[in-house]
């Protein structure tokens, strides 16, 4: 189990790891992604940056899909799972 510190961390190695792959600098990788270049450098070595910014790194590289499977759906696993799917909540409680 990663701490959110090593998540990010870890988002920054992996997009640096496919910058690489598709053979980008990251001077041409934050001009594609309209970010400056001290920006790209932070995410990429400590995963330090915004949502949008990470955003805006995933077009570039040409890896947006991975972020509209981010948080599926909860599966159902009993029958009051299922019959409580029926009924979206559209808030939560306390």
């Amino acid at each position: 189990m990663l701490s959110p510190t090593e998540l990010c961390a870890a988002v920054g190695r992996k997009a640096k790891e496919r910058r690489l792959a598709l053979g980008l600098r990251q001077i041409d990788l934050a001009a594609q992604a309209g970010i400056p270049l001290s920006t790209l450098k932070r995410f990429e070595n400590g995963g330090d940056g915004s949502l949008e910014m990470v955003v805006r790194v995933a077009f570039a590289l040409r890896a947006e899909r991975e972020f509209v499977t981010l948080f599926p759906p909860h599966d159902a696993r009993t029958l009051d799972d299922i019959l409580a799917a029926q009924h979206r909540r559209r808030r939560a409680r306390k």
